[in-house]
């Protein structure tokens, strides 16, 4: 079986830790088995490498996520990374082209896509596995898993079945999207099931898709006419139109950790970072990025969100409210990690009269990984070395770097560090338009860099 876990989004709903760069799926709020504060897509790749399906697993994703999905997992998780946001059809064709093209995969090989940060116990993916038995003794076109419902929620979709069958999986018959409460009693009374969004087909059926619509078949060629692809999600182009499709009932936890509220629940901790909060606040937690302490102080029944991107001081019973109080306010992105590390904003400021931009970046780099040789067209940096020793690299020539280093590079100049201990400086930028998109990248690796440059000792 392989397995493909869609990862994507961005969004508000756990505001103002996520953002249009930081997802929910990555931010590190949960415990570990050692005790480690991890990330829902760490959690989950570390339960499929427990059950033994990490091997046969590729995450597809976008570009935005591809260097915070190597900072969390490593670079050797194979990674599909779609040219541009197309919905989960695109996502999903792009994977089975890759699946079929550059691992070898049989059109006989049954693939599961399920989403890349379910809270579940390991059992979740051991059923996974079950479906391939269920789409072979079945022959239908699409196998999906239900989770048996607990109480009638109206947040969650269900999965409807044919009635009067005794099986050990249920024959679909529609699919209701987030009933009224009485509607999801009757349904639960039906034997339905809630959608946990995870289904499998066999190679084959996505292949012939691509076919069907006259695109190429072969990943490389897909990926150039990847603006082809309907621009629709899985459900509405496939999923309404299979005539065939079967569930699997899976009678164990799941829980959508997608507010404040359901995801404080599922914390080991009511405190994360530098703060108080007091004994007569129950039930309350707080989770704070900044190095500034954060006080509460009698408030009971709230979550305290504190990061480079704002505060969020709620109820938490009124927390999923939070999408809609943030519509239409809009701001870069203040934190992001990256495959070699991190970085944080510090300050910003616009001077219009001038024409010009400051920007205030605290970056962290792990030892043995550098920043990749690069210029900028629109602006120039100082950087200060305040910790850790490294190497820099620019115009051609190496030399060494250490605390106290000030490092002025003009705009057009050919740069790069490498950290040989964990390193911290602070990265000023001047310039007439600060975007990440003012960036021209000549060497990704640091060996690279070296081959290309000469050494100064000092």
């Amino acid at each position: 079986m392989r397995l493909v876990l869609l990862s994507g989004g961005s969004g508000k709903r756990l505001w103002p830790l996520s953002n249009d760069a930081r997802s929910k799926q990555f931010l590190r709020v949960l415990e570990n088995h050692q005790e480690r504060l991890s990330s829902m897509v760490q959690r989950v790749y570390g339960q499929l490498c427990e059950v033994g399906l990490a091997g046969s697993t590729v995450i597809a994703t976008g570009r935005s996520q591809v260097e915070m999905l190597q900072n969390q997992l490593g670079r050797d998780v194979p990674l599909i990374v779609e040219p541009e946001r197309r919905d989960t059809f695109p996502a999903i064709a792009l994977a089975a082209s890759y699946l079929y093209t550059r691992t070898g995969a049989s059109l006989d090989d049954v693939v599961a896509v399920l989403p890349v940060d379910p809270y579940v116990d390991t059992a979740f993916f051991r059923r996974i596995q079950d479906l391939e038995k269920l789409l072979d003794r079945t022959n239908a076109d699409l196998a999906l898993m239900g989770v048996k419902p607990t109480y009638p929620s109206e947040k969650y979709g269900y999965i409807v079945p044919v009635k009067k069958e005794n099986h050990d999986y249920i024959q679909v018959d529609h699919f209701t999207e987030k009933p009224e409460e009485e509607q999801a009693r009757k349904l639960i009374a039906e034997s339905a099931l809630w959608n946990c969004g995870v289904f499998a087909f066999k190679l084959d059926y996505m292949i012939s898709k691509l076919a069907a619509l006259n695109l190429p078949v072969h990943y490389d060629e897909l990926l150039k006419q990847f603006n082809r692809l309907p621009k629709i999600s899985f459900d509405y182009a496939v999923v309404e139109k299979a005539k065939n499709i079967v569930a699997l009932p899976y009678d164990g936890f799941w829980k959508d950790l997608g507010t404040w509220s359901t995801l404080t629940e599922e914390m080991a901790t009511n405190q994360i970072g530098k703060g108080i909060i007091s004994q007569d606040s129950e039930n309350t937690h707080l989770i704070n990025e900044l190095d500034l302490p954060v006080t509460v102080l009698g408030i009971s029944n709230a979550v305290v969100a504190v990061s480079p991107d704002g505060i969020l001081v709620s109820d938490k019973e009124q927390s999923p409210r939070i999408k809609e109080v943030m519509k239409g306010f809009d701001q870069r992105p203040m934190y992001e990690e990256r495959h070699w590390g991190s970085y944080r904003v510090l300050d910003y400021t616009s001077y219009e009269k001038d024409e010009e931009e400051v920007l205030t970046k605290k970056i962290k780099i792990k030892p043995g990984e550098n920043i990749s040789y690069h210029c900028h067209h629109m602006r120039q940096e100082v950087w200060t070395v305040v910790k850790g020793c490294g190497q820099y690299a620019a115009n051609g020539v190496i030399r060494p770097i250490k605390p106290g280093d000030v490092v002025i590079v003009p705009a057009e100049t050919m740069h790069a560090i490498k950290a040989d201990d964990p390193m911290e400086l602070i990265e000023v930028q001047i310039g007439s338009q600060l975007i990440e998109e003012d960036i021209k990248r000549k060497y990704m690796k640091w060996e690279e860099i070296v081959e290309n440059c000469s050494f100064i000792r000092s």
